[in-house]
């Protein structure tokens, strides 16, 4: 009988503890919508935003042609059995597909996008193409918007590579009529509060200046430390916020770089294992931040692998402090 009650009260602690983190997640999905009514009256730039680096870099092609770094892209029709594999280690910076993240309570999405020479599809890469479409990426994101329709996402399109001023076209009106009315025009940063009145759910950042449009905004700064030691990237952030923070939206970059200089880390070593080991110094940096109009605030934080650990609640906790707006 003893080993029955033991049984039933682990069982008990297990279906509480699988309660809690579904009602977890059920709040970083609604985040915006469950915020204090005085957070949703301040522009978007001021608030505390949780963003994902190189977004869609779960979805890595071994399949596809590597299309950086350079020193590698030119091995690699010679040693694409050894090289694709090692690229594909480096180059996956999330393990959440689009839809956990957003459940996961990201609204930055940094987006980049190659065209391949055999398809007539455009594809989003890191080192190699995704598996997945752009067209499929968004219309899966368009979808959760649909049923979440308070929350606002700031779609980062950059690092454009191997496409034509025709393709550039074809996708920013491809993203035009997916969004419809979602779309918010610039150049104003809204409130959530001025969103949700005119039913704008999208910012859509396009870093390609040929291609202008009232609801193409233009790119969005990002603090990139471009270093592998997360002291320095900490160090990094620091000096950038004491030159004070830009115009409008922008983003402090967490996310760690392969520097090149040491090969044998590379051969034998992952993306993820080197940033969940960082992860606890860069979130003691999060939790010291705060979100405002103050020349030291911060607005859009972007890691890699989000949605593994507190990285995205302890962001959106920071708009609960007294932050002076």
């Amino acid at each position: 009988m003893g080993n029955s009650l033991t049984q039933k009260g682990i069982c008990t602690t297990e279906k509480l503890d699988k309660n809690k983190k579904m009602a977890e997640t059920e709040s970083l999905a609604d985040w915006m919508s469950n915020l204090n009514e005085k957070f949703t009256k301040i522009p978007l730039s001021q608030l505390a935003i949780p963003g994902s680096h190189d977004a869609m870099a779960y979805s890595l092609d071994t399949n596809s042609s590597v299309l950086e770094p350079k020193k590698i892209k030119a091995l690699d029709k010679m040693f694409s059995t050894f090289l694709r594999p090692i690229v594909k280690k480096w180059g996956t910076a999330q393990d959440k597909n689009i839809s956990e993240q957003l459940d996961a309570g990201m609204r930055y999405f940094d987006l980049r996008v190659a065209g391949k020479p055999e398809s007539s599809d455009l594809f989003f890469y890191h080192g190699l193409y995704t598996t997945m479409t752009v067209k499929e990426g968004m219309t899966e994101l368009e979808k959760w918007l649909g049923q979440h329709t308070k929350e606002v996402v700031i779609l980062a399109f950059s690092h454009f590579k191997e496409m034509s001023a025709d393709q550039h076209t074809d996708l920013t009106n491809f993203l035009k009529v997916h969004f419809k009315t979602k779309l918010c025009p610039k150049p104003q940063v809204p409130s959530l509060k001025d969103c949700w009145e005119s039913g704008y759910q999208v910012i859509l950042s396009y870093d390609n200046r040929s291609v202008d449009d009232p609801v193409l905004w233009p790119q969005i700064k990002y603090w990139w430390a471009d270093n592998s030691d997360p002291n320095e990237v900490i160090s990094y952030l620091n000096n950038q916020k004491q030159k004070g923070k830009p115009e409008g939206l922008f983003v402090a970059g967490l996310n760690l770089t392969f520097d090149g200089n040491d090969m044998l880390l590379y051969l034998t070593k992952s993306l993820k294992e080197k940033t969940m080991k960082a992860y606890p110094l860069l979130l003691d940096w999060v939790k010291e931040q705060r979100p405002g109009s103050d020349k030291d605030s911060v607005n859009i934080i972007a890691g890699d692998f989000v949605g593994v650990n507190s990285f995205a609640k302890d962001i959106i906790q920071l708009n609960n402090a007294d932050n002076g707006s």
